[in-house]
Parts: C-alpha cells; structure tokens; sequence
C-alpha cells in the first residue's frame, strides 16, 4: 500500500502549526493530543521543524529540520530533546509503529509480537 515515507504529522516552529496525516484519522483521540503535546513542546523550546514518519519497513523516524539562517535554532538542544522523547515517550512511540504495521502495511499481529 505504501512504498515510501509516510507523514504521521509534524510542528513548525516558523508556521507555528502543527499537522497530522488525514489517513490516521481513526487514532483515538488521547494519542493525537498526545502527539499534538509532544511536537508543539519540541519545536517551541528548540525550534525548527519536527516531523514524524514511517519508513518503508514501519519504523517510527523522528526527522528534525531547521532553516540554516536560525541562529535560534538549538543543534545541542535538539538531540537532547529527542533522546529524551524516545526515551519518556517509548511505549507511544512503539505502539504507534505496531498500529501502521498492522493497519497500513497490512503485517500480521502474531508476526511483530
């Protein structure tokens, strides 16, 4: 079904918005807070662009980008906050990565478990 990377959503700090894909519109609604929460706080203490996405094999990718003229944009600070969102936010992350494994690449739960 999916061949490519898929967008699960993203925060700009430069837009100041926050997006989440249209195709995962039956997650409940706690974890699309959850992830709303967990993305705006990241790019409204770092900076940048902070997009979540699925690689074809359905890893969970947590992609940081920042204009190269942000002199605001902390480097440093970046990848601290994201060790520390792989850290605190694991089993979210990990049932996020069984949800599109199961729903959009069609695999089996019997498989990832």
């Amino acid at each position: 079904m999916y061949q490519e990377r898929v967008v699960l959503c993203a925060s700009s700090a430069y837009e100041k918005k926050f997006y989440l894909n249209e195709d995962f519109h039956a997650l409940p609604e706690q974890i699309k807070q959850e992830l709303k929460i967990m993305c705006v706080l990241y790019t409204e203490d770092v900076g940048g662009t902070l997009t979540l996405e699925f690689d074809e094999e359905g890893n969970l990718l947590l992609k940081v980008d920042a204009y190269e003229e942000d002199y605001y944009f902390d480097e440093i600070g970046s990848v601290l906050k994201i060790k520390e969102i792989r850290r605190t936010r694991k089993e979210l992350l990990q049932s996020l990565e069984l949800y599109y494994k199961v729903f959009f690449l069609n695999q089996d739960v019997s498989d990832l478990l």
